[in-house]
């Protein structure tokens, strides 16, 4: 059982008055994490699981008493694919207010839908997770640095799924039934996605660009949609933790790019299964893309799970002098470049240090990325 750095942070919270709510793609360990709750939490369990459409309405515009019917004597309730029931937000407040000794978890494989519903009926009652793909914090910790290291090109080619590491020898099996189905089954049911065909066009688009600053103009070119559509869907892609986007860092120097984006995937696997290349390293063109997605997907999950409060940028001129990655914490900068090549140098461009003198900088290798992301 790999331990998930959330499942700690959950048991802390349990019956503490508040709603728990974790946010996370389709397959990335949400029922898996529930099993484990189930198995180590004093009392009952009740699995709600919304996908079923008598639960949905069993759990729609209901009062407080018939919600005390539906519970019973159970202690712990869970609402799975709680995105999927009307006003769950207020379902999840009356259970957290009226039915105080129950603790109720609801779990969500989408944020556009669920993450509106309960901001406001929760707010002051909720502790709300985000679960990730497996991470190499994680790993580590199930098997150790040393063959986790060895990992590495592995990772890099098919990504941190749980079903795909657990399935050695399935995993482009594993990784195009995600891509085919699992991952887009609650964008596609979105009201406003009227052509699903340029989704998933776009999703090519944006995984053959992975790493490079992306023009909606472009992109709205190449898959024969408007501008307003792509950024759109973008959008949404973005929610249901399939992508997610850096801007551009701009404060001092007037060369610096103001408007630009980057955008990554959460997973590298997700990402070569949508161009169908699960070459190895040694036959690919794009290992350094590769490298940066994984480090800063990697960074991303490191910075959520350990608390660690930052603004994430990249930075680059008109002149294309450029910094991969550069986080801002407590007022100060920290800029990362990361490259493949063990051997490589360090090169920062002396525009960057002159606009932010104060800033630290590392080069992030396969010789010492440990540090950076676990």
């Amino acid at each position: 059982m790999i331990k998930r750095i959330v499942y700690r942070k959950i048991t802390e919270q349990l019956f503490k008055g508040k709603a728990i709510v974790i946010l996370g793609a389709r397959q990335v360990g949400k029922t898996t994490l529930l099993e484990e709750l189930q198995k180590n939490v004093d009392g009952t369990l009740l699995f709600l699981n919304a996908d079923e459409p008598d639960v949905r309405s069993r759990l729609t515009d209901v009062t407080s008493s018939q919600l005390k019917q539906v519970i019973g004597d159970h202690k712990l309730v869970v609402i799975d694919e709680a995105q999927r029931i009307k006003n769950i937000g207020l379902t999840l407040k009356l259970i957290t207010d009226q039915i105080k000794h129950v603790q109720v978890i609801a779990t969500g494989s989408s944020a556009f839908e669920l993450s509106n519903q309960i901001n406001e009926p929760l707010t002051g009652r909720k502790y709300e997770y985000q679960l990730f793909p497996v991470s190499v914090e994680e790993m580590t910790g199930y098997h150790g640095r040393m063959e986790e290291k060895r990992m590495l090109e592995t990772r890099l080619i098919y990504g941190m799924y749980p079903e795909v590491m657990t399935n050695a020898g399935k995993e482009r099996k594993t990784l195009e039934t995600l891509t085919g189905s699992y991952l887009y089954k609650d964008i596609f049911s979105f009201q406003e996605i009227r052509r699903p065909e340029v989704v998933e066009k776009l999703l090519q688009a944006l995984a053959l660009q992975v790493c490079n600053e992306v023009s909606y103009n472009e992109l709205a070119r190449l898959i024969s949609a408007d501008p307003v559509t792509v950024e759109r869907y973008i959008g949404l892609l973005e929610q249901a933790f399939v992508i997610f986007r850096l801007y551009s860092l701009s404060r001092n120097n007037r060369n610096e790019l103001k408007k630009s984006r980057k955008v990554y995937f959460y997973d590298n696997g997700i990402r070569n299964a949508l161009i169908a290349n699960f070459n190895p390293l040694s036959l690919r063109q794009d290992t350094g893309a590769l490298w940066e997605n994984f480090m800063v997907s990697e960074r991303m999950k490191y910075v959520h799970y350990n608390d660690i409060y930052c603004n994430r940028f990249f930075w680059r001129t008109l002149q294309q002098q450029e910094i991969d990655y550069v986080e801002e914490r407590e007022g100060k900068l920290f800029a990362f470049e990361f490259k493949w090549n063990k051997k490589a140098k360090a090169k920062f461009p002396k525009t960057f240090a002159a606009s932010y003198p104060k800033a630290e900088t590392q080069l992030i290798t396969p010789e010492n990325y440990e540090a950076f992301v676990a």
